[in-house]
């Protein structure tokens, strides 16, 4: 399986913050951290879906209004056709200064599709693992990405990205829960996963992930459609029994960029 990484030269160290947040000088003993989980849709706006229109700029000031430390990217296009032959990966690593992580599910359209990571830290030992499907031809083949953040010096993280099936029934959705809880049960460093789990709370393969996680709300805001939307299924959830504490969570109301809504929360590592 063909990998990409990228290290965007001159990492930007983050001096600016938000209102609510710092990351950087947040109460002794602990770190702060915006996390972002978006559904791109390949980066073409619903409204525009019928003209093929991709909108980059779109989904980059999305990203950008959150001041996110770590991102996670589903449904994303490397030099496909259908999205002008653009790395959407490295596009958006510059044009946000982070430093970034591919991981590929399928080939398509003349590129490659699948889910990325986004960081402001220094990122190291990627990888992406396949997740489990049933033999039925439409079930599309998923991964799970996971990389180690340097979030302070000498202080490591885990995060990951991944997108489950979307097919109706659960069985997919259940099978790759169950094999992100296996991939992850050994790791020892605090670990956040976030993407897009095309499942809502109370759900057989929700109910699996919240075996091993702690989502970071459970009267959580929907996700889907942009417009009125109705169900929850893009969540952000960190290892049971990790040192973290959940500031805030909410769903950002950004209608146009894409088909999902993206959802941010913020974390707190105590040491």
């Amino acid at each position: 399986m063909k990998l990409y990484s990228f290290f965007v030269l001159g990492l930007v160290m983050i001096t600016g913050c938000s209102s609510r947040i710092n990351p950087q000088n947040s109460v002794a003993g602990t770190k702060t951290l915006r996390v972002l989980s978006y559904n791109l849709h390949h980066c073409n706006p619903p409204s525009k879906e019928k003209e093929g229109i991709i909108d980059m700029d779109a989904i980059e000031q999305a990203i950008a209004r959150q001041k996110p430390d770590l991102v996670s990217l589903q449904e994303v296009d490397i030099n496909t056709k259908r999205s002008g032959n653009i790395n959407q990966a490295v596009w958006l690593a510059q044009k946000l200064k982070m430093n970034f992580y591919f991981g590929k599910a399928i080939d398509y359209d003349g590129g490659d599709y699948g889910v990325a990571i986004l960081s402001r830290f220094p990122l190291s030992d990627q990888q992406t693992y396949k997740l489990p499907k049933n033999a039925d031809p439409k079930a599309e083949q998923r991964v799970f990405a996971i990389t180690t953040v340097e979030i302070a010096k000498n202080v490591f993280i885990r995060f990951a990205s991944t997108h489950l099936d979307a097919q109706r029934a659960e069985e997919n959705r259940m099978m790759q829960a169950k094999e992100i809880v296996k991939l992850t049960a050994n790791e020892t460093l605090p670990l956040v996963v976030a993407g897009d789990l095309n499942a809502v709370p109370g759900s057989e393969s929700i109910s699996i992930f919240d075996s091993a996680f702690t989502r970071t709300c459970q009267d959580c805001g929907f996700t889907i459609p942009v417009i009125n939307p109705s169900k929850t299924i893009d969540h952000i959830g960190f290892k049971i029994g990790n040192p973290f504490n959940v500031i805030s969570h909410e769903v950002i109301p950004e209608r146009y960029a894409s088909d999902h809504l993206p959802v941010l929360a913020v974390l707190e590592l105590r040491k």
